[in-house]
């Protein structure tokens, strides 16, 4: 008999993480607190090549002082370790990534990488999840895979037949690719008026294309009130299993002094929305500032955002009829078996962190302690 392949034997764990993100570390640090042990108890299985979640994939130019905050994790402080005096001058995703590495380290967290998780299924009491490196059988299954891995580009007629140049946020490498080229920006969130900023003197022209009108928040950084109001949209739309809201949606653009700078100088100026694309043309929506006049571009950079990246979970059946899954407290509702960090509510770094040591609890009451040692 052939000696059976990793696809076939079933690796044992009371807990699957998936990701080892922002969300995944956190949740695997407190799991760690409670007396659950990696890659014994707990496994944590993660796509990228290194350390760092998402950010190992980010464009080179992108600096923390330009980015999103990211939040410390939990127990960083006591490496000596905070964000918040990180080096500013350093590509975001080497800070990170090396951040991560020595975190991982320090708290002997053992992510398996790179390990392609492909699917998960219910097998009477347990969830067997399928991935590159075998068959993990758990009681649970904690998703922490964000939405790197899903983004979203939506549809236009004619998009398909264009024939310059068409990238996503996820793609996205330097402005030098862009030099001397009529570049259309699509999106209406932080990373559109990033790309923008950075095309500006690169770029032959740029144009931007939103849906509607960009809310700029006279805050220069995120304000509390906007915060709250962003987190309790997506709370009620996982609650709901609804699509989730962009945070953009509930908290605007901060205007900084380079925001606002270039505000002034007509950099940051919406066209509206597109109708379609005709040749190397987009054809602006009537109603818009655009107004039914067409411009001639060579390349589109859609900053469309993202979705939730929960493909490999179609076979639990997880998904509402109103399109999205339903999570409350970071628990599916259909499957008590499945957890999700970073999900809704939890997305922003500082919202998954808090979140990993409340999932640690409910997960571990779920599962229960490890054995001791001499069995007892």
């Amino acid at each position: 008999m052939d000696p059976p392949t990793p696809g076939d034997v079933d690796i044992e764990a009371r807990i699957v993480v998936i990701g080892a993100g922002q969300a995944g570390l956190s949740t695997a640090y407190h799991l760690s607190r409670l007396g659950l042990r990696t890659d014994r108890d707990v496994m944590i299985l993660d796509r990228g090549p290194g350390t760092g979640g998402a950010w190992q994939h980010r464009w080179e130019s992108l600096r923390l002082g330009t980015a999103h905050r990211v939040h410390d994790l939990p127990g960083m402080a006591a490496l000596g370790l905070s964000f918040d005096t990180a080096d500013r001058g350093a590509p975001a995703r080497e800070v990170v990534a090396d951040y991560y590495r020595r975190y991982e380290n320090a708290y002997d967290l053992r992510v398996r990488r790179p390990v392609a998780v492909t699917a998960v299924r219910s097998e009477g009491t347990d969830l067997v999840v399928e991935s590159s490196a075998g068959r993990f059988r758990a009681a649970a299954v904690v998703n922490a895979t964000g939405t790197w891995g899903a983004p979203y580009v939506p549809f236009y007629p004619g998009a398909p037949e264009f024939p310059g140049t068409q990238a996503h946020t996820a793609d996205y490498v330097s402005a030098s690719a862009y030099a001397g080229k009529r570049v259309l920006v699509v999106g209406g969130g932080s990373s559109a008026i990033g790309f923008l900023l950075e095309l500006e003197g690169v770029a032959a022209r740029t144009l931007w294309s939103t849906r509607r009108p960009v809310s700029f928040s006279e805050q220069t950084d995120l304000d509390l009130e906007s915060a709250v109001r962003a987190v309790a949209q997506q709370d009620a739309a996982a609650r709901a299993g609804k699509v989730l809201p962009s945070i953009v949606s509930g908290t605007g653009i901060p205007k900084t002094r380079r925001v606002r700078d270039a505000i002034d100088r007509g950099l940051l100026e919406s066209r509206g929305r597109i109708a379609r694309f005709e040749g190397n043309s987009v054809v602006w929506a009537s109603g818009g500032v655009g107004g039914g006049d067409t411009d001639e571009i060579d390349a589109i950079l859609w900053a469309t955002g993202f979705r939730p990246e929960v493909r490999h979970l179609a076979a639990l059946g997880l998904r509402e009829s109103t399109g999205g899954i339903s999570v409350v407290d970071g628990v599916a509702e259909r499957d008590p078996r499945v957890f999700f960090a970073g999900y809704g509510p939890q997305a922003s770094t500082i919202g998954a962190n808090r979140a990993g040591r409340l999932l640690a609890r409910r997960v571990h009451a779920l599962v229960g302690s490890p054995p001791t040692p001499n069995g007892g």
